[in-house]
């Protein structure tokens, strides 16, 4: 990214590369709380935040809703470049840092909520085991092959220890042997979920005073926050539609909008974007790395986002992803990215 700022190559191909706009996506918005960083990537800083928002504006991005999005797309509206900020999961931190700054830039937003992590039905289980991890030198799990132990005693090994657990969660096992590994890890090791989830989420209250936001809206993020591609098409439709009604049972009004978990190729897919259409969604997004393009308007539920993260938390780096030059080189040389 320094190599295409610097040399003039972003801002010379960013005509042809950048589209109409972009959807940001950001999960935690919170002051560095320290650590070994192993979810690094999913928390910016608010003083980033507030930053990135104003050296955007000032460089003349126009920020909408994504009421506004679905309405620009399909108007094939072209004529200023536009963005909009999405956040996932719920996190309380949008709520005390996060929305304090979209209000002083007068930024609408996003923040896409599965009902079954405000209800404790389901885990953040990704936070749950880095805790785990975290905060011992010594983590030990039942695999099919046998007892597997994993060091965690130096920061080098607790990311070593986290990646294997992360990878035997999400590709090893099943979505509900998934969920029933942490609570028995959170069990053996002396994690609270409740007590996490209490902290880290949103309550009800919580989520009504960010719907009566003038600038706040909240979307779906389906009911447990699962990987629907490793769902059957019953229950990944489920997902998506009770995430759907009870969210409006709760708000008091329905979601237009819709972001899928972990949103890349293994979690969602054409399968889930015609669930998405045909539970009337306006929009619903993934996490794949790209611009909005005036061919999306035919892709309404297949909308790819520019990651906002903590490994890349300097404005110039994001700015230059915003000239989409970063978009071929992620999608094996693609520019116009669904699912």
């Amino acid at each position: 990214m320094n190599g295409a700022r610097y040399s003039g190559l972003a801002a010379a191909l960013s005509p042809l590369l950048k589209g109409m706009g972009a959807v940001l996506m950001l999960h935690h918005v919170r002051p560095n709380e320290g650590g070994a960083g192993l979810n690094r990537l999913l928390h910016v800083e608010p003083e980033f935040l507030d930053e990135l928002l104003d050296s955007l504006k000032r460089g003349g991005a126009r920020f909408v809703s994504m009421d506004e999005v679905a309405e620009r797309l399909r108007a094939g509206h072209t004529d200023e470049f536009f963005l909009s900020v999405t956040l996932d999961d719920g996190c309380r931190d949008n709520l005390v840092h996060a929305a304090p700054v979209f209000r002083a830039h007068e930024v609408p937003f996003t923040i896409y909520v599965s009902p079954g992590l405000t209800d404790g039905d389901a885990d953040l289980w990704w936070e749950l085991l880095e805790r785990i991890v975290e905060e011992n030198d010594e983590v030990a799990f039942d695999t099919a092959e046998g007892r597997r132990v994993l060091s965690c005693r130096t920061v080098a090994e607790k990311h070593r220890a986290y990646a294997a657990l992360m990878k035997h969660a999400l590709t090893e096992i099943d979505e509900d042997a998934q969920r029933a590994l942490t609570r028995q890890l959170c069990e053996e090791y002396g994690i609270d979920r409740d007590a996490h989830r209490r902290n880290g989420l949103m309550a009800w209250h919580e989520l009504q005073r960010i719907q009566a936001e003038p600038l706040g809206d909240i979307g779906a993020h389906t009911m447990g926050h699962y990987q629907l591609r490793r769902l059957d098409r019953e229950r990944a439709e489920r997902e998506i539609v009770r995430s759907r009604d009870v969210l409006a049972e709760r708000l008091g009004t329905r979601p237009r909008h819709l972001a899928y978990p972990y949103g890349g190729p293994r979690a969602a897919g054409a399968r889930e974007a015609e669930i998405a259409r045909a539970a009337g969604f306006d929009t619903a997004v993934t996490t794949r790395h790209g611009m909005l393009m005036p061919a999306h308007a035919r892709h309404m539920h297949a909308l790819p986002r520019i990651s906002v993260n903590g490994n890349y938390q300097r404005v110039a780096y994001v700015e230059t992803m915003l000239t989409g030059i970063t978009v071929p080189a992620a999608n094996l040389g693609r520019r116009f990215i669904t699912v």
